[in-house]
């Protein structure tokens, strides 16, 4: 098949056929040996695992790279019980408990595999759903949650709890299963589960004023109209501030807008000597007078870095997509068309010289920074 396929197409093709003739092959054996030394009343263990018949192992390799790595003998030849042993050398090792690695987009399928939940056809579906709809954001290809989808969160599992649990998922894969197998009766499995849901769903629709005022977040800012404390409202389009003495007081405002304005940005506006401080808009951020609406100045946020383009003065702008994704463009843009998905560092390359490097993730060396110019890479630096 290699000569009527891409290089792309021939690795998936290679990879369906070597899963799929695995599959049916016998399951490979492995023989474990493991030494337990006594020594001054402190047991110590060390294993040896080798690979008696390789089975599968043959024709897939993928999934055994763990067990060949660890293939290799570490126990010497000819041990036997009672049999004493020299000390050489003791090497004393500490480890820390690290907080488990955030899920990628794969290892959060994976997981929804090992839990049952879901099937193969539903995978991309959840995915793309949860970031669609704001729950999660993918930064450097990692999955972090937002306040949408922890509060989200929060609310279904307090209403619903024997609902929103990984082994309700599991369980009601199960029951469908055996209502396909013809096992189970598909009225009892629904009626089971709908008769308490149904009760569950009228509890938490009479509790809908309390769980909108579980919602707000006290503030330390004042409202500017009425003098009332200000506080955190959930809306149509997120979360805002709001006066605490609504409907009295309509007064309201972005949060973004709130917690910059709380940041100095070091800028005054060229038109009336006011701070400049940092807003949202529907292209991203950008620089705007503070003294808004008497003053309506407003300029790009700049990352300080010239522009690389030839006989460019404009600068290193952040602008965000039609679909919302970041990237980085020239001030001057539509005169000066550069743009870069990887955030500019304002570092000269000391290989070539170039005027900046860039940011960069892989999933085995991190973050680090690389030159798009000769494309060296150099480690992150604080």
């Amino acid at each position: 098949m290699k000569k009527f396929l891409t290089p792309e197409q021939l690795r998936l093709y290679e990879l369906i056929w070597t899963r799929f003739i695995a599959s049916q092959m016998k399951p490979a054996l492995l023989d474990v040996t493991t030494a337990e030394i006594e020594a001054n009343g402190y047991l110590f263990r060390s294993s040896q695992t080798t690979i008696s018949f390789r089975g599968f192992m043959v024709a897939y390799k993928g999934a055994t790279d763990e067990q060949e790595d660890g293939a290799e003998a570490k126990l010497p030849d000819g041990l036997s019980v009672g049999e004493e042993l020299n000390l050489v050398s003791v090497t004393p090792q500490q480890h820390f408990t690290e907080p488990p690695a955030r899920y990628t987009e794969a290892t959060l399928v994976k997981e929804l595999e090992a839990k049952g939940i879901g099937r193969p056809s539903t995978y991309a579906p959840i995915v793309s759903i949860i970031q669609e709809r704001g729950y999660v954001r993918k930064e450097k290809g990692r999955l972090f949650a937002t306040d949408l989808g922890m509060t989200v969160n929060r609310l279904l599992v307090g209403a619903f709890p024997d609902i929103f649990n990984v082994q309700f998922t599991a369980k009601m894969e199960e029951s469908l299963d055996r209502v396909e197998a013809g096992e189970e009766d598909w009225i009892k499995v629904v009626t089971d589960f709908y008769t308490p849901f149904e009760s569950a769903l009228s509890q938490a629709k009479g509790q809908r004023t309390e769980l909108k005022k579980s919602l707000q977040e006290p503030t330390d800012q004042v409202c500017e109209k009425c003098g009332r404390p200000m506080v955190i409202r959930w809306g149509r389009h997120g979360r805002f501030l709001s006066c605490s003495g609504f409907p009295e007081c309509k007064n309201a405002r972005p949060l973004e807008q709130a917690d910059a304005e709380r940041e100095p940005t070091g800028q005054v506006c060229e038109k009336c000597g006011a701070p400049m401080v940092v807003k949202s808009g529907k292209y991203g951020r950008f620089l705007a007078c503070s003294a808004y609406p008497r003053c309506k100045n407003t300029k790009p946020l700049t990352l300080g870095i010239p522009c690389p383009e030839p006989e460019c003065d404009g600068e290193i702008v952040e602008r965000r997509s039609k679909k919302g994704k970041v990237f980085y463009g020239c001030s001057n843009y539509p005169k000066c068309e550069f743009a870069s998905w990887d955030k500019p560092v304002n570092r000269k390359c000391p290989q070539c010289g170039a005027p900046f490097l860039v940011e960069k993730v892989a999933k085995k060396k991190g973050l680090f920074l690389q030159c798009p110019n000769c494309k060296a890479e150099f480690p992150e630096e604080d």
